[in-house]
């Protein structure tokens, strides 16, 4: 009688482990949803959708992406944590939803490390400080050398508070020792108007975004906020360059809720990972201004934690909130 009871016992701790590996082994045995936590069309999407596509052909299971934007990626992120743990619904998360809202908004719906599964980091978008050809500064050092003898004259631009744009130059303000005055916009194609037409002087933008304006002599490139050139601009300098350690780049990557087995996980990433060593989806990302990344769940897990905390002490500094 004990023997069969020791035999029964086994059996109930084996048999979760042994449907865990045949879970991964099956999976996916229907579509995958990928949520995107912002509107169509924008880089995320893009990256997104490059992604679904290639995972789909190679599974011969759909991967649909589902745009549910809101509240700087909180929705759709929130949507997903709340998902069962089943590698079928994933989130394509950025440095707002998944660092910098953790420390901005004063309630959020989730934990971006609790509540998930780091899948593996997609890729990473440069952003760039840009002026407007009036401003008598040509390089980073003419810039901070004209805001100190000028003190909370000069104005700056961002894509709406919190943003990486806003708070990447709330860092350069604390690295420069300088004070210029933030002015927010709802997006940013009117805080890229308003800065073409003189009405503010700098701001923080995405390479993408930006780089037309540039070489077309209508917005001058300072630096870069990456910690390495871009080979589109491969002459302009970073930040970091002059301030050690400096980098407020956008970030993407595939997160699954928490409890998602490891199995199905370390298939997820193994794939994502050979997505982005293949040439043409590399062109791709580069069309888009991306560089793509492809790290493993803990790779991606460590640089989310490193994230949260350095976006947590801009965040404080700044003084920046969303309600």
């Amino acid at each position: 009688m004990k023997s069969l009871r020791q035999l029964a016992s086994t059996l109930l701790v084996c048999l979760p482990l042994a449907a865990a590996a045949q879970g991964a082994g099956d999976f996916p045995n229907k579509p995958i949803r990928i949520v995107v936590p912002f509107p169509a069309g924008g880089a995320t999407d893009a990256a997104a959708r490059l992604v679904a596509t290639q995972m789909s052909e190679a599974w011969g299971q759909p991967v649909v992406v589902d745009n549910r934007a809101g509240a700087g990626g909180n929705v759709g992120s929130d949507i997903v944590a709340k998902s069962a743990p089943d590698g079928y619904t994933l989130v394509m998360g950025v440095t707002g939803s998944h660092a910098i809202n953790t420390s901005l908004y004063s309630k959020m719906p989730y934990d971006p490390v609790t509540d998930f599964v780091p899948i593996a980091q997609v890729a990473v978008v440069p952003n760039v400080l840009v002026v407007h050809p009036s401003v008598p500064a040509k390089n980073l050092a003419e810039l901070v050398a004209l805001a100190k003898r000028e003190p909370g004259k000069l104005n700056y631009a961002s894509l709406g508070n919190g943003t990486a744009a806003h708070l990447g130059m709330e860092m350069l303000k604390t690295a420069a020792g300088i004070d210029v005055t933030h002015v927010p916009y709802k997006g940013s194609a009117p805080a890229v108007t308003d800065l073409l037409a003189g009405q503010v002087q700098m701001m923080v933008d995405g390479l993408p975004s930006a780089l037309p304006h540039i070489q077309a002599g209508k917005l001058r490139a300072i630096a870069l906020t990456s910690l390495k050139r871009a080979p589109a601009l491969p002459e302009l300098p970073t930040i970091a360059e002059t301030y050690k350690g400096f980098y407020a780049d956008a970030w993407s990557g595939l997160f699954a809720p928490k409890g998602t087995p490891k199995p199905v996980v370390d298939k997820l990433s193994a794939e994502v990972q050979r997505i982005l060593k293949q040439p043409a989806v590399r062109e791709k990302l580069a069309a888009l201004g991306a560089e793509p990344v492809g790290s493993t769940s803990a790779e991606f897990g460590a640089h989310v934690k490193r994230e949260i905390d350095k976006w947590a002490a801009v965040v404080k500094s700044s003084g920046a909130q969303v309600d």
